[in-house]
């Protein structure tokens, strides 16, 4: 299969490392014109010479934006040129007890993790759906389906994920603008890796072999029984943006590793 996005330019949030770089790698290579987004200049002016080097044919541009705050949204948004794939893949995580995580710890999570997506697609949609073509692509994760237990704000805010694709996508529908969720599972992202990275020191284990052992520790349903790569997340959302996707709209597609033990 040849997914060509020529022509389409992407906006992938939180693309400067990790699971967000790898989806703006990734829509480079199929000729999508791609922005990235990061919190701070210099994240996003290391990542544009990352992708440069990487894929020095494609067009590449940044902002800066926090987007856990409106403010920040309207500074990405007033930035941007005419979006036809919006990749919401802003968000947040860590660990922490249901009885110590205070209003303000759930108010960070939600304007991050749910309300950027919001502003962001509110903000983007309506001019995809005046030119009949679109995709708009929220990533949530399996902990919105496996809600954990040292996390239950972040799996709450997860779940709500699925709730605002859907319902966006029957906003849209018949539009040529389609809306999904993918929910990657153990995915040995920059996070995960600097998480590992001591035991992978102190054992003279590969970090592959130590993530492998952590997925297995952590959530043992997993048929993979090792983490996911970032490439192969990417390539979930990649195909999900191209238009050989154009029938799958309202769905939420895994890439968990078969953590979840569900046959849907």
């Amino acid at each position: 299969m040849h997914i060509n996005l020529a022509g389409k330019t992407a906006l992938v949030t939180a693309s400067t490392g990790g699971i967000g770089f790898a989806i703006a790698h990734g829509l480079a290579l199929t000729g999508a014109i791609v922005i990235i987004n990061g919190r701070s200049d210099s994240s996003v002016e290391k990542a544009l010479a990352r992708l440069s080097e990487a894929v020095p044919q494609a067009t590449f541009s940044g902002v800066a934006a926090d987007l856990g705050n409106a403010d920040g949204v309207g500074v990405l948004t007033a930035a941007l040129p005419t979006i036809d794939i919006l990749v919401n893949n802003a968000g947040i995580y860590g660990l922490a007890d249901f009885f110590e995580a205070d209003d303000d710890c759930w108010e960070d999570y939600w304007q991050t993790n749910v309300m950027s997506g919001v502003r962001l697609s509110r903000a983007l949609v309506p001019a995809m759906v005046q030119r009949g073509w679109g995709r708009v692509v929220f990533i949530s994760s399996e902990s919105a389906r496996n809600i954990p237990a040292d996390m239950v704000h972040y799996g709450v805010t997860k779940t709500a994920q699925l709730a605002l694709s859907r319902g966006l996508a029957k906003r849209v529908a018949g539009s040529g603008v389609t809306v999904n969720s993918v929910l990657p599972g153990p995915t040995l992202s920059d996070g995960l890796a600097e998480l590992l990275k001591g035991e992978s020191a102190r054992s003279g284990k590969s970090l592959e072999a130590v993530a492998a052992e952590f997925v297995m520790t952590h959530r043992p349903t997993s048929l993979i029984q090792r983490a996911a790569t970032v490439d192969e997340v990417a390539n979930m959302v990649v195909y999900i943006c191209s238009t050989q996707a154009s029938a799958t709209s309202g769905a939420a597609l895994r890439v968990d590793g078969g953590v979840v033990d569900d046959i849907l």
